[in-house]
């Protein structure tokens, strides 16, 4: 997908928070996806459900601590969560 964000956002000078921020909005959208799909199944497993929840609450609470980050730690949760969902668009 040639919209996929890249781990590499150096050089964005003010852009590290947009970028990250974006960047997580996108993995709590998989996180959501997964989880009606999981909800609508004919037996949902109830510990995935779980699981997904947990993972979409974790991001939202990083994209939240973003407000307070420097641009550094923002370009770190940025490189982090691309790499979070390059991961979980494989599975």
């Amino acid at each position: 997908m040639s919209d996929t964000p890249s781990s590499d956002f150096s050089g964005l000078e003010g852009g590290e928070e947009q970028a990250a921020e974006e960047t997580i909005q996108e993995v709590v959208n998989w996180y959501n996806t997964q989880l009606l799909e999981e909800r609508r199944a004919p037996v949902p497993d109830e510990e995935r459900v779980e699981e997904l929840k947990a993972g979409r609450e974790a991001a939202l609470a990083d994209r939240a601590q973003l407000a307070t980050a420097e641009p550094e730690e923002a370009d770190r949760i940025a490189a982090v969560y691309a790499a979070r969902l390059k991961e979980l668009k494989k599975t």
